[in-house]
């Protein structure tokens, strides 16, 4: 084996381990705030379905991939089109398909108590990252 190749191996090795722990941390509390900041984000939960407004899973432990997956992909769907909303709902499918972020359990099922406003489901977002990123 010469040189190259286990420089090669070594590097594969390393990029594994880091991408093992991959949780998206910074770039999600970044599109996760700029959402907040975003006034039109705001509007009270209603359980109608014709509402824009909508009533989003607000996950219990260990369930929280699976929910703001389900969270974003309901705004994705419901909202005008937002490319903040779309790369967040991609990152948190990647990390839930790959089993990216071991920080957060994997539930596959979206398990919640209570549901709320698209501002408490970002705030949801955002703690729970922010405790990873600690």
């Amino acid at each position: 084996m010469n040189a190259s190749m286990l420089s090669y191996i070594l590097l594969s090795c390393l990029l594994l381990s880091v991408q093992a722990e991959y949780c998206g941390v910074r770039e999600i509390i970044r599109y996760t705030q700029r959402l907040l900041d975003d006034s039109s984000m705001s509007c009270p939960c209603r359980q109608t379905a014709t509402s824009s407004c909508s009533c989003l899973p607000i996950p219990e432990r260990g369930h929280e991939l699976a929910c703001f997956v389900d969270g974003t992909k309901h705004l994705m769907e419901n909202t005008s089109s937002n490319p903040v909303i779309t790369r967040l709902y991609w990152t948190f499918q990647a990390l839930l398909d790959r089993s990216l972020c071991k920080r957060l359990a994997h539930g596959d099922q979206c398990q919640y108590e209570t549901k709320g406003n698209v501002k408490e489901f970002l705030k949801k977002i955002l703690t729970t990252y922010q405790e990873i990123d600690k």
